[in-house]
Formats: structure tokens, C-alpha cells, sequence
């Protein structure tokens, strides 16, 4: 099975670049790794002490937001690089991450992880999530580099418990140390055969805890919301859209809407507007705009979206009425704001969580969003209760960065 991996992934380098020029998101992948190993030698030299952190994409980056800022505390001399394996991460941070180096991750061939950690030469090596590499694990594992999984999560439905995938277990014997979401996790990498584990939690709950002490003010949502109760619907796709639209296109309360699609191109941003009947303004067009006769703001950007959490009274968050996968839920309940998605969570256990504690409603069409939004916009105290039950379990949550910094600061290595 290791022979058919390494032949599927060696084809892959050569085949996509072919593919690239059918798909936008395909050309990104091939074309970003042009230059990439030149990229490296000119970013690293070879008396610099590295810590290298791999991302699959963006939203493995945000959770390894808070451990990367105490590495810079407790490791001030390292140069930090971030890898992503998706555009949709390193297209967003190439040019405003925490890091020193952000970089596209290699496709997993022997000659190219060879020539990426000679390159990176890193001391100490996190991986986010759930994203491994056999052939990078092996080199690690060779090579004897200190390497951690943190904010880690198994599913039974992964490769590792599958016929066809059991052959990839050994390679997690690279990982010193598992740092893990959740005791189902634990549980599963205990039938393969490992202890070097500990259920910390997700890192996610203290990167979205900390926006809280930052300055989320927003002039232009300030106007635009103007005192009126505001209801926040973020990383949107047109199923999404369809659930909602119902609702803002009927209501007579006064409330604003700000919308944040997932995807911002400007065919997708002109099929938004077609389907609303009330006034709309873009973030690109807002300027001289009168805000405070607008219904609807459509953010028409990228990273702002956490920030504009902060005004919300009520949020809906996407990917959950198609199968795109559901996008943060934790950013909107850190606020203290009682959330609504679509129907598929199944593999989201912090929105199984929150539905579980009160303060998210799952629903499955537009009738019944229209319905739950009506009984939040017409029940301040009942927003309250959620708000409070959301942000009470983001708080509850917390200390999974320090689990990590301090197995690091007992077993340090760089």
C-alpha cells in the first residue's frame, strides 16, 4: 500500500499542474509551490534555530494562533514557520501571519520532504489537527526531530481504522506527544497502540477566548448598525443564503443584517444581491453610502468577519445547509451570542456541544430559521440566557495552550 501511495502522489506532482489551468483553486495549489524550496533558502539560513508549524488550512492556522504566540515568548530566538497545504490558508496569510516564513506544504514525495526539512531544518515541529503525511512523518521520525500533534482529532471514519489505511499507523509513532480535543480521540489512538497522549482540548476555544480583550470596534458597522439589534450571518454559501433570506426579506422589526459570504467572488456577491429585496450595501461600495438606511451590509472582504461577531445579537453561521462542512461557530458564541445553523454538524462536536448546552439551534429549511429568528428577535432575555450559556462554555473550555506550552517548557528541546 506504501508503494501505491508514493506512485498515487508522484503522479499527482505531475498531473496537476495539467489540471490546474481547468480549476482556479487547482492552478493556486500547483502555481504557489513554484519557487517554493527557492522561497526557502532565500527565507532561512542555515545557522537560524526553526520551529516549524503545518496547517492544513486556514482554520488549523487560526488554532495554532495562540500556541504560536507563546512559542514567540518562550522560544524568542526561533524563526517560526507556518505550512499550509491549502490556497485557501496560505493565500490568506502568505503576507500577514504570526510567522517568519509561511510557505505551501510540498506534495509528500521522499526527494521533496528531503529537500524541505533540509531546508527548514526545524528543532521542533507541530502538526494541527489532523493532517498527516507518511512520508514527512517517516523523514521526521528518521531524523529524530521533536514533533507534536496538538488540537489533534480521530474519527473512526479516518484511514487509520479503515482495511485499506491501517498500514499508515506506524508512521504516527514520529509524534513525541499527542495533544488531543477530546477523549473519543484518545480512546481511538489507544487501540492503535499508543500512550504518549493527553486530552488538553482545542486551541481553538483560547484563540477565540483572547478576541474578546481585543479591539473589535468597527466604525462603519457602528453606523451601519446604528443601535438597532443586529444579526450576523457568516461564512455563507448560497444554500445557506436560501435559508435566510426568506426571514430578512419579510422582516419588519428593523433589525440589520450584515452578511459575510464564504466565497467573495463577484459573481456570487451579484447572485446575493439579486435575491434581496431590501436595501443593501458592499463593504467595497460603502463609502458615502448613507449606512443607517441600509437593511443589509454584505462584507464583500476577508478578516473581518470575528471582529463584526462583536455587534451581533443573534448569528448564523455557514456550511451546515450543504455539505461544505460547518465554518466557527466558536467565534460568534465567544461574543456571547446565541447561534443558528443548517442541519449537517454531524462531524462538528463543539455545535453537537453547544446544541446540547442551549445556545445553538440547528434547523433544517427556511420555515424554521424564520420561526427561530422571530422568537430570538422578539425575546431580549431569552438572547441573554444563550448569549450567557455560549460564552460560559468558551470560557469553560480554555487551557489547552498551556497544557502544550507546558509539556514544552519540561521537555525542551530547541
Amino acid at each position: 500500500m506504501k508503494f501505491l501511495y508514493d506512485f498515487v502522489i508522484s503522479s499527482a506532482e505531475k498531473l496537476l499542474p495539467v489540471a490546474g489551468r481547468l480549476h482556479d483553486k487547482l492552478n493556486l495549489f500547483t502555481e504557489g509551490r513554484l519557487g517554493l524550496f527557492e522561497h526557502l533558502a532565500a527565507e532561512i539560513n542555515n545557522s537560524d534555530s526553526t520551529i516549524w508549524i503545518h496547517a492544513a488550512s486556514l482554520g488549523e492556522y487560526e488554532q495554532a494562533v495562540p500556541v504560536i504566540k507563546e512559542l514567540r515568548h518562550q522560544f524568542p530566538d526561533h524563526k517560526i514557520v507556518v505550512s499550509f497545504f491549502s490556497p485557501s490558508g496560505y493565500e490568506v496569510k502568505k503576507a500577514s501571519s504570526l510567522a517568519d516564513v509561511v510557505t505551501y506544504l510540498p506534495l509528500d514525495t521522499r526527494k521533496n520532504v528531503r529537500r524541505f526539512l533540509d531546508l527548514v531544518h526545524p528543532e521542533l515541529v507541530m502538526f494541527v489537527k489532523y493532517e498527516f503525511w507518511p512520508n514527512f512523518l517517516d523523514e521526521l521520525a528518521t531524523r529524530r526531530i521533536k514533533s507534536l500533534l496538538i488540537s489533534g482529532a480521530f474519527r473512526i471514519d479516518q484511514a487509520f481504522f479503515k482495511f485499506y489505511g491501517k498500514w499508515m499507523r506506524k508512521y504516527l509513532s514520529a509524534f513525541d506527544f499527542f495533544f488531543l480535543q477530546n477523549h473519543s480521540s484518545l480512546e481511538l489512538l489507544q487501540e492503535m497502540g499508543f500512550s504518549n497522549a493527553v486530552v488538553s482540548g482545542d486551541t481553538r476555544y483560547d484563540r477565540v477566548f483572547a478576541q474578546l480583550s481585543q479591539d473589535n470596534h468597527l466604525d462603519f458597522i457602528e453606523e451601519f448598525v446604528n443601535g438597532d439589534l443586529c444579526i450576523v450571518a457568516g461564512s455563507t454559501w448560497p444554500e445557506d443564503e436560501d435559508l435566510i433570506l426568506e426571514f430578512i426579506n419579510s422582516d419588519e422589526t428593523g433589525a440589520k443584517f450584515i452578511i459575510a459570504p464564504h466565497t467573495i467572488k463577484n459573481f456570487r456577491i451579484k447572485e446575493l444581491e439579486a435575491k434581496l429585496e431590501v436595501p443593501s450595501v458592499k463593504y467595497s461600495e460603502w463609502e458615502g453610502e448613507n449606512l443607517k438606511e441600509k437593511k443589509v451590509f454584505i462584507i464583500d472582504t476577508i478578516g473581518l468577519l470575528t471582529r463584526i461577531y462583536s455587534y451581533a445579537d443573534i448569528a448564523f453561521v455557514g456550511g451546515a445547509s450543504g455539505n461544505t462542512g460547518l465554518h466557527n461557530v466558536l467565534e460568534p458564541a465567544a461574543f456571547g451570542v446565541p447561534i443558528i445553523i443548517g442541519k449537517h454538524y454531524g462531524k462538528f462536536p463543539e455545535a453537537a456541544e453547544l446544541l446540547r448546552v442551549g445556545a445553538l439551534f440547528s434547523v433544517k429549511n427556511s420555515e424554521a430559521a424564520t420561526e427561530t429568528f422571530k422568537d430570538l428577535v422578539a425575546d431580549k432575555n431569552l438572547r441573554k440566557q444563550l448569549g450567557l450559556m455560549a460564552a460560559n462554555y468558551i470560557a469553560n473550555k480554555r487551557g489547552a495552550t498551556e497544557t502544550i506550552m507546558d509539556y514544552l517548557s519540561k521537555n525542551r528541546n530547541p
